[in-house]
This record gives structure tokens, C-alpha cells and sequence, in this order.
């Protein structure tokens, strides 16, 4: 990093989400069970798919890909702030701040990426019922998921780089519970141009034009299933379709209006607010959308709890 760049602040303070003990007590146990429960209910999906063969399919294995992400995006920042409340020290390191901005920025990338390959995978098969065989192969599967995790990976690194050569010489608190980029970029004292031109270009690659391609995807797919005669097929279709759009808008949403508005609209509340749904609620509610009313999956649940922990269902 050039010297004349270099920060002259070593930590930041990251305020959280309350300064009020009292609140900080509660959010502090609040997000410890939503965190653990993202934990065990995402390991348990992996789990499932693993050991059931009748899931050894497409959908389920960008499920369970989808839910490792999920595992890793909610560590990447929710561990930070728990110990932060029981340390009641609220600093964070230069060094650090930039390590989470990468795996959050690495991992946000990859949610984004995956809920396209997934909305893919269900337009083959619904649109091309006939040729899902040999689309979707498993060499196929494994390669595109390869490519997300490098391109997010990609991504990740260009904006935490794009960080090092920012000057921060002077406000050094952060209102948030972690680091997040639009929020570590503003407090910056140099001229942030290039990082802002990298969120819109770059980050909007990653987070844009998959949207897009859910978009068509869902398209084709209504239009689709609306041609299909069976009541009872066109249905389950709607109510698949149904629980990924829901997730998509909720994730999608959050983060096209936290990074993709003008700067004015900012506040810290709001970022704060949007941050918790995609950060903490989406991660913890996808294996319940996503699993739990789907009976191939309440079927491997069971048999992993019967088989391998030995409980009686």
C-alpha cells in the first residue's frame, strides 16, 4: 500500500446497534439464538442432503450450498458483535475491519450468485422438463458452482483492495454492528470516486445481473406454468416458485437499498435496520422456506435425527 495513503487510524469503533445496556443485553441474547439457530438448522440441511440419496439432485445440491454460504455469511460478522457485548470493547482493528469487509463482501456475493443458479435450475426444469438430464449434469452443477465462488471471491477482493487506498484520518466510528463497506467508505477523508465507481460497475455485476436473470427466469416460469392443465402441478409449481421469490425480494431488496441508493438517502438506522434482515433474518429463515415444507426434505430430516442422533421422531 502506498504510503502516502496509508491510514493513520490503527482500529474503528463499531457502535452496534444500541448504546443502551439494557437493549444491548437483549439484542445480545436476541441474536445469539438467531445466530445459533441459523447455525444448526443450515448444518442439519447439509447434513440431510448429504446422507439421503433421493437428494442427490440439482436443487438440493445448490441447497445445500446455499446453506453453507448462509453458515459462513452470518459468522462473518454476527460472532464479532456477540463478543463485542460481553467485552463491552467495541474496537475493531484496521486489519480486522478489512478481513470482514472481504468475507462479507465474499460471502454476500455468493448468496447473490446462487439464488440465480437456483432460480436457473428451476427454469429448466419446468420450461425444459425433458432436457433437464443432460443440462443440468452433475459436472455441470459443480462447475457452476465453482465459477460463483470464484467470481464472488473476485469481487470481494477488488472492493477490499479498492479500501487500501483510502486515507482515514479522522472519525473513526462506525455506525453499525459490523463493517460494511458503503459505511467504511464514507468515513473515509480521500477521495472515494473509484470505490463508489467499484460498488456500481463490479458489485453491481454480482448483485444486479443475477437478480436480472431470476427475473427472466420467473417470467418464463409463469408463463409456463400458467399453460400447465393440472390443478394440483401448477400449484406445487407456484408455491416452490413462491418461497424463492420471497427470500429473493427480501434479500435482494435490503441490499439494492442500502448500496444501490444516492448517498444522501443513507441514514444509519435505515442501514443498520436493512443490515439485520439480509445479514441475520434471511440466512435464518431460508432452511425453514426453503426445507421444511418440502416433504423429500422433512423425509431426510427425519431419517438424520433416527439414524444419526438416534432420536425418535
Amino acid at each position: 500500500m502506498d504510503g502516502g495513503n496509508q491510514s493513520s487510524i490503527s482500529e474503528f469503533i463499531l457502535l452496534g446497534l444500541s448504546n443502551q445496556p439494557k437493549q444491548e443485553r437483549l439484542l445480545f441474547f436476541l441474536f445469539l439464538v438467531m445466530y445459533l439457530i441459523t447455525v444448526l438448522w443450515n448444518m442439519l440441511i447439509i447434513l440431510a442432503v448429504r446422507i439421503d440419496s433421493h437428494l442427490h439432485t440439482p436443487m438440493y445440491f445448490f441447497l445445500s450450498n446455499l446453506s453453507l454460504v448462509d453458515i459462513c455469511f452470518t459468522t462473518s460478522t454476527i460472532p464479532k458483535m456477540l463478543v463485542n457485548h460481553i467485552s463491552g470493547n467495541k474496537a475493531i482493528s484496521y486489519s480486522k475491519c478489512l478481513t470482514q469487509v472481504f468475507f462479507f463482501s465474499w460471502f454476500a456475493g455468493l448468496d447473490s450468485i446462487i439464488l440465480a443458479s437456483m432460480a436457473y435450475d428451476r427454469y429448466v426444469a419446468i420450461c425444459a422438463p425433458l432436457h433437464y438430464t443432460t443440462i443440468m449434469t452433475p459436472k455441470v452443477c459443480v462447475c457452476l458452482v465453482a465459477i460463483c465462488w470464484f467470481w464472488a471471491c473476485i469481487d470481494a477482493l477488488i472492493h477490499t483492495f479498492s479500501l487500501t487506498r483510502l486515507s482515514f484520518c479522522g472519525h473513526n466510528k462506525i455506525p453499525h454492528f459490523f463493517c460494511d463497506l458503503s459505511v467504511v467508505i464514507r468515513l473515509a477523508c480521500s477521495d472515494t470516486f473509484l470505490n463508489d465507481l467499484m460498488i456500481y460497475t463490479v458489485g453491481g455485476l454480482t448483485a444486479v445481473m443475477p437478480f436480472i436473470g431470476i427475473l427472466i427466469s420467473y417470467t418464463r416460469i409463469f408463463v409456463a406454468v400458467l399453460k400447465i392443465q393440472s390443478a394440483h402441478r401448477k400449484q406445487k409449481a407456484f408455491n416452490t416458485c413462491g418461497s424463492h421469490i420471497a427470500v429473493v425480494c427480501l434479500f435482494y431488496g435490503t441490499i439494492i437499498g442500502v448500496y444501490f441508493n444516492p448517498s444522501s438517502s443513507h441514514t444509519a438506522q435505515k442501514d443498520t435496520t436493512s443490515a439485520v434482515m439480509y445479514t441475520v433474518v434471511t440466512p435464518m429463515l431460508n432452511p425453514f422456506i426453503y426445507s421444511l415444507r418440502n416433504n423429500d426434505m422433512k423425509g431426510a430430516l427425519r431419517m438424520l435425527f433416527t439414524r444419526k442422533l438416534g432420536l425418535s421422531l
